[in-house]
């Protein structure tokens, strides 16, 4: 698998990168403090060229230890400059310290803050709390990221937006809404998951000139995941090629009055290149498939007994998407479980697993599990609340749990496999929020499964494919996104690496 993502650390690995830049490489913290500090500020004029004038808002570790840098630099480049402290400055230490140093030493007013103030800035730095963050906000910090979110200036945070859970995307009681987030030496996991996207804004990575030796033999706790290297992934295909060699996709689902699912995860599985495509639904369904979808095999299944003898020609199973919760739906399961082949289970084949009503969870080697966080709620027997407060976390339990690849949806999607680090997929939008989006990912992992790609391989690359259409398809607008808006895209791009070949 091409591995030319991008790690992302947790809190403690990036203290141990930093840590490593001063104490082997020699460089002395309050120079990374400037140089962060100096990165932060190109950002800033960068973004806001005519902007004269910031706030700073400074807490009392080395996260306010660069805001107060930063303001030392915008004064001596003639800025206006604000500064509220929300620690006592004169209880700082170390590099903190010297950084408020230079900062009174430029000439810059620093004001303690009383809980409320007018924050004048044309733009709003955030530099109260660091990435060693653990548990609620309160007080006067949670005051002054309530008085920064409430401002009308765009807010930009250092490191973080205070208040987020660097190591998790949770957010701790309230954090700051960044217009962007200048981040340094290791990317956090935590900004690109779960609250993490909404409230970082633009990422920005600044290395502080920090020696590559720094990261050698650390392995990241995670990857942000790049389209163009895993679509590598998909096989070239022959001038001589015949549809036998790119897989008979089966979808399994679409019970009374769920019949729109399994139709989307079956066009979206052969947009996606699958050689074939059947659809095993509830009999009522099959004229209607066949009339939207001709190249469609759509077999009308009453029970499971007439599902089994159907099992032999398929090579993937994608199992779930309109499937319900009914007699005949766990008949249709019961016989996709028995099948043995690779298959990718969404929806209510999940929900029905959870029940227990399949006695011993199934050896789930060669599939995909999809759930969004309700789902991976139920599977792992704990509440919505606790999937959301460490996504990073219940992603792993479900595949340690469960086997193959464990993919869970939601802003910042992460992907587990059986080794290496978690995926983090960093495209879509929140356009994607309307039904039928998870039934498109099925079947389209379902193709790539079918061609060759493993678990792990197709929900990475799948989940790229899915949210990349998806920020194609929402040039004209998020609100009204529908699923079948990706299916040409999806194809698009699923031809895109191989371009040159045509």
């Amino acid at each position: 698998m091409p591995l030319s993502s991008i790690p992302l650390y947790t809190a403690t690995q990036t203290r141990a990168l930093d840590h490593s830049a001063i104490e082997t490489q020699g460089i002395p913290g309050i120079v990374l403090m400037k140089r962060a500090g100096a990165s932060a500020l190109a950002e800033i004029q960068r973004r806001w060229p005519a902007a004269r004038s910031l706030t700073v808002l400074c807490g009392g570790g080395n996260n306010g230890g660069d805001g107060y840098i930063v303001a030392a630099l915008a004064r001596q480049r003639g800025l206006a400059v604000q500064v509220f402290a929300l620690a006592d400055p004169e209880r700082l230490q170390g590099d903190a310290a010297r950084a408020r140093r230079f900062a009174t030493d430029a000439g810059v007013p620093v004001t303690a803050w009383r809980g409320a103030a007018d924050l004048d800035g044309e733009v709003l730095v955030d530099a109260l709390l660091g990435t060693g963050l653990t548990r609620p906000v309160r007080d006067d910090y949670a005051a002054a990221i309530a008085a920064l979110n409430a401002a009308p200036a765009p807010v930009v945070a250092i490191d973080i937006p205070s208040g987020l859970d660097a190591d998790t995307g949770a957010e701790l009681g309230i954090a700051v809404r960044a217009a962007v987030t200048v981040t340094f030496i290791g990317r956090k996991l935590g900004l690109y998951t779960g609250r993490g996207p909404a409230c970082a804004g633009a990422v920005r990575f600044a290395g502080l000139e920090v020696p590559e030796a720094v990261y050698g033999g650390r392995a990241a706790e995670a990857e942000l995941l790049d389209l163009a290297a895993l679509g590598e992934l998909l096989p070239r295909r022959p001038r001589d090629a015949h549809k036998g060699q790119f897989g008979h996709v089966m979808v399994i689902g679409g019970d009374r009055g769920f019949g729109g699912a399994a139709l989307m995860a079956a066009e979206a599985a052969a947009r996606a290149g699958a050689g074939l495509v059947s659809v095993a639904t509830h009999p009522q369904h099959a004229a209607s498939f066949l009339a939207r979808r001709p190249e469609l095999m759509v077999k009308g299944v009453p029970s499971g007994q007439e599902l089994e003898p159907l099992l032999v020609a398929p090579t993937v199973l994608v199992v779930g998407p309109g499937l319900g919760r009914s007699p005949w739906a766990e008949q249709m399961l019961q016989q996709a479980l028995g099948a043995a082949l690779p298959m990718v289970l969404d929806a209510d084949a999940l929900n029905l697993i959870a029940s227990g009503r399949f006695g011993a969870e199934p050896d789930g080697r060669s599939w995909v599990i999809t759930p969004h966080p309700g789902e991976a709620a139920r599977l792992l027997g704990i509440d919505n609340r606790e999937v959301q407060t460490n996504r990073p976390d219940a992603c792993r339990r479900l595949q340690q749990r469960f086997g193959g690849a464990a993919l869970l949806k939601g802003a910042g999607t992460l992907i587990a496999g059986p080794q290496g680090p978690l995926g983090v997929c960093p495209y879509g939008n929140p356009g994607m929020a309307s039904g039928g989006m998870g039934d498109v990912l099925s079947g389209l992992i379902g193709a790539l499964l079918a061609q060759g790609l493993t678990p792990t391989a197709a929900a990475r690359l799948g989940a790229c494919l899915h949210g990349r259409a998806a920020d194609l398809a929402a040039a004209d607008g998020e609100i009204g996104l529908l699923a079948t808006d990706l299916l040409p895209h999806i194809r698009r791009l699923s031809n895109a690496s191989h371009a040159a070949d045509l």
